[in-house]
Formats: C-alpha cells, sequence, structure tokens
C-alpha cells in the first residue's frame, strides 16, 4: 500500500490509505442517493456520503463518484440529476445502491420530478439540479450541480460515522472530561 503525505526529502510522517480512511471516518457525513436518467433511457443511482453544499447564490452542491463507476459515464451524459437525502428508517436503501445490483430501482417507490430522475419516497429531502462543472480528483469525479427545484420531509436523516450507519435521531454517547 503507498504511503501518502510525504514529498521527497520531507521530514512529515507518512501515513497509509488506510490511516487516511480511518481518520476520514470520524467525520460523520449524510447519505444520499443520486439518480439520473442514462442515455439507454434506464435509471441508474448510486449511495453517496460525498456530498456537500457550495454556494447559496447561486445554489450549488456537490458530489462525487468513483473514477471506476460502472454510473459515471452515464452522470457524465446526464445535463439533469437527483439528490435524495436519505432518511433513519433508509439503510436498506444506502446498501443495496451501494452494491451492485441487476435493478437497483425495482420495487422501489419513487416519483420522477423537473430532473426526470427518481425522487425516492420516504426521504427528509430531495434535490433536483442541472449540471453546472465536473472536475477529476484522484481517483473519483467532483460533480458540482445548480439546484433548481428542492423539498423538504419530516423525518431523521441517516448518517455515516465511523464505518456505520446511524441517525441524528440518536446522537452518539459523549462522554465530558
Amino acid at each position: 500500500m503507498p504511503s501518502h503525505g510525504r514529498a521527497p526529502g520531507d521530514d512529515r510522517p507518512a501515513f497509509d490509505q488506510r490511516q487516511f480512511r480511518d481518520a476520514l471516518a470520524q467525520f460523520a457525513t449524510g447519505v444520499t442517493i443520486v439518480c439520473t436518467r442514462a442515455p439507454n433511457k434506464r435509471y441508474v443511482g448510486f449511495t453517496a456520503n460525498s456530498f456537500n453544499s457550495v454556494s447559496l447564490d447561486p445554489p450549488l452542491i456537490l458530489w462525487t463518484i468513483a473514477c471506476r463507476s460502472g454510473s459515471l459515464g452515464a452522470f457524465e451524459a446526464a445535463e439533469r440529476y437527483a439528490v435524495n437525502v436519505l432518511s433513519s428508517e433508509q439503510t436498506d436503501l444506502a446498501r443495496r445502491f451501494s452494491h451492485p445490483h441487476a435493478d437497483r430501482f425495482a420495487g422501489v417507490a419513487h416519483r420522477l420530478g423537473w430532473s426526470d430522475a427518481p425522487l425516492i419516497d420516504g426521504c427528509v429531502a430531495w434535490l433536483e439540479c442541472r449540471h453546472h462543472a465536473r472536475h477529476t480528483a484522484g481517483d473519483h469525479v467532483v460533480f458540482v450541480g445548480e439546484v433548481v427545484t428542492v423539498e423538504r420531509a419530516r423525518g431523521h436523516a441517516l448518517i455515516f460515522h465511523q464505518g456505520r450507519f446511524t441517525s441524528t435521531a440518536s446522537p452518539p454517547d459523549l462522554k465530558s472530561g
């Protein structure tokens, strides 16, 4: 496994990919399913916790997808897509959309919105976006979307922290010292 974080002659300690991943796991993230319609007219979607706001004016968000993902081509061709912010009751969907599946949308209740992409029932928020920018960064592609429509529902969001799913309804046990 390659060491990262040092250039030749740099005396800072090196770290490996596992140490990097373990450090990132300390940062809790929301869990989303990003969806679009592929050029073959089928829907594609995947679980992403690399989602963040970028700007309020204009309203911009970002998310990433691995360069090796089979869904990358569909998103590169898409002018519109939807970001579904999962509720704490949608752990099974998060897992389903994070692994290969013959038809990830089979039996998944959803509707289509402005983006012509699935808006999954039971989520706590939906953002429909127009493509704004795309950048290759390491082994991922960063997509920046301009938010065109947004909806919010009641409920608790699903979050990912320390390698497992949890919820905003159950805050971590913090010990004061």
